[in-house]
């Protein structure tokens, strides 16, 4: 790429001096490595093309890391990154072993929190600068940036709450560009911002605060938060004096910035479903795009269905389903613990709430999903994408810890698709079950990779186990995307003279008696999951047996296979996957450790 001026920006302070057109080419120049990176890595686009200017200003203004700057959404820091001398780390964007696409504490000091999960930096931002006006603090600048939708999360409202409620020193930069991942789901801003396509990469903002009647500087003010704006986001030279007029001021304070997502790329400015938020596609033959085919078939039959997201309905594969019926399409924005328990209540007035959700977002409304829906038995369907290793995008976006915290939910029934035919077979008894005489909640998850394709023989029914393959010496049970590996390890082991029986379990909770009865015959078993070993299926597979095996002579050895109690790293799905063992000859290599150990035991046990 040949770029005009960032090669002369290694660091924040190489900012300061630069003149009114410099800075524009140092804009130009990030937003050329941003768009080049992304296409060739994926991540997220739209969210950070649109704050380039924003981060320009910040890192002019104040000192960084001295100063602390906290990002919210943290998928708009990549202008950042480029500015804290990390623009080489582009070139392995995303990859096993580089750049992350989120802020991390390992990659730099100017990284405060590492923050993908949106509406947290205001609660940060309280707790940092109340240490820093106690008596340990250093008298640092706290400066919050919010935005990209997250102020449409309760959290953030709890966090503006106290900080106002508080007095203290805090400087809240409001990112507004009308957006989640989505249109964003609030009218806090309504008339605030109005945007014109104009020419290409030179949109109009047109701001008229008459049409809102002034509610945002109201609304921050009523908090205890000093208010100005609304100011031209790609103006540095104006967010410039909007910063040091705050940071010559005490107190907590509000700068209301307005921005164009996808700012200066014709595809993301012209994408009118998320900006090219991320280069993310529903591919046909995906769970996702299959979940939202199905949903569409059952909502024609069923007029009581009705379909939730949190601001991701084309990530969710809502799309079509708001098309065709807008009025039982309820996008809540950023806000899981409200979708929840507005399902709840939905469930509560005689509809049937389908929660679409990603799996590493659900977890922050395990709360309601245990005393709003859980607690009085209500017939709400949790549809849980990106489950298990997802890859790439890290630590924060594994789903690892669904199945751990909805296996506790008692009256639940699970399910864990190994196929893309058996999506739409669990879905229809989903919507049975909640729909039946004995109602209550139900969790189906998948995962983000391509499933594989079964034929209708191969394809399961009801809350039933089915068998795959028959063998003598050890059992695999192969959890939903483990069924891949527990197929691929009976196959290895037939090399090793093992004979193999391999089950789907399907249906995760309950667990299937004939299949624990037909396990409990074998003298090992193995379980495979995607998903946190400890507390996971597999050992409640474990203790099942062992109560059922319970004074036989000779009971089955298990080894309970999934992912370590860790953070794991960015990497692809079957990089991580072979890392923590959970691939075709990682499960081989454990069963065969496991006969061999009782090989041995066996040995020592008759010199």
């Amino acid at each position: 790429m040949v770029l005009t001026m960032l090669n002369e920006v290694q660091a924040p302070g190489d900012l300061i001096g630069l003149a009114p057109a410099e800075l524009a080419a140092v804009a130009a120049d990030i937003r050329q490595v941003i768009i080049e990176s992304v296409e060739r890595h994926g991540g997220h686009l739209g969210s950070n093309l649109g704050a380039v200017e924003l981060t320009i200003a910040l890192h002019r203004v104040f000192r960084s890391p001295h100063d602390i700057l906290l990002w919210d959404t943290g998928h708009q820091t990549y202008p950042h990154k480029i500015l804290t001398g990390r623009r080489g780390g582009f070139d392995d964007l995303r990859q096993r072993g580089g750049l992350s696409g989120y802020p991390s504490r390992d990659e730099s000091e100017h990284d405060w929190i590492e923050n993908s999960h949106a509406s947290t930096v205001l609660s940060y931002a309280h707790g940092i600068a109340t240490a820093q006006a106690s008596q340990v603090g250093e008298g640092r600048r706290v400066v919050a940036v919010i935005g990209d939708g997250a102020l449409t999360g309760g959290m953030a409202y709890e966090g503006l709450n106290n900080l106002g409620n508080s007095g203290t020193d805090c400087i809240v930069v409001l990112n507004d560009n009308g957006r989640s991942y989505a249109p964003t789901a609030s009218r806090l801003g309504a008339g605030l911002l109005r945007m014109h396509p104009g020419r290409r990469g030179d949109p109009e903002i047109a701001i008229d605060l008459t049409g809102a009647g002034g509610e945002p500087p109201e609304f921050f003010e009523t908090l205890g938060l000093r208010y100005s704006g609304p100011i031209d986001g790609h103006d540095i030279a104006a967010i410039e004096r909007a910063l040091l007029d705050a940071s010559g001021r005490s107190g907590p304070q509000v700068i209301h910035v307005l921005t164009q997502k996808g700012r200066g790329h014709a595809a993301a400015e012209q994408d009118q479903v998320k900006r090219l938020h991320d280069t993310s596609v529903a591919k046909p033959g995906s769970y996702t795009v299959t979940f939202g085919e199905t949903l569409l078939a059952l909502a024609a039959d069923d007029p009581r269905l009705v379909a939730i997201t949190a601001a991701m309905p084309d990530s969710t594969g809502l799309l079509d389903f708001a098309r065709l019926h807008p009025a039982r399409c309820i996008d809540v924005g950023i806000a899981e613990q409200h979708a929840v328990t507005a399902a709840a209540g939905m469930a509560m007035g005689g509809l049937v709430p389908i929660l679409a959700v990603y799996s590493t977002f659900l977890t922050r409304a395990i709360d309601q999903v245990v005393y709003d829906v859980g607690l009085h038995g209500l017939p709400v369907i949790f549809c849980l994408d990106r489950a298990g290793i997802t890859g790439d995008d890290g630590a924060s976006h594994h789903g690892l810890l669904d199945m751990v915290l909805l296996s506790k939910v008692p009256g639940i029934t699970m399910f864990a698709p190994a196929s893309l035919e058996e999506l739409p077979v669990m879905l229809r008894e989903a919507v049975a079950i909640v729909t039946g005489p004995t109602p209550g909640p139900v969790a189906i998850r998948w995962s983000k990779t391509l499933p594989p394709r079964a034929a209708a023989a191969e394809v399961g029914h009801g809350t039933a186990a089915r068998l795959v393959r028959a063998g003598e010496d050890v059992c695999l049970i192969g959890i939903g995307k483990g069924l891949e590996a527990a197929n691929e390890a009976a196959t290895l082991l037939e090399h090793h003279g093992v004979a193999a029986t391999v089950w789907d379990p399907r249906c995760i909770r309950p667990l299937d008696p004939v299949m624990l009865a037909d396990a409990a015959r074998h003298p090992y078993v193995v379980t495979v999951e995607d998903g946190l070993r400890e507390g996971g299926i597999g050992t409640q597979v474990a203790d099942r047996l062992a109560s059922l095996t319970a004074g036989w002579p000779s009971t089955p050895r298990v080894e309970v296979l999934g992912t370590p109690c860790a953070f794991l790293a960015h990497g692809t799905p079957d990089q991580v996957r072979s890392a923590v063992g959970l691939d075709g000859p990682g499960v081989a290599a454990s069963a065969l450790a496991l006969i061999n150990a009782r090989s041995l035991d066996t040995v020592g046990a008759h010199p």
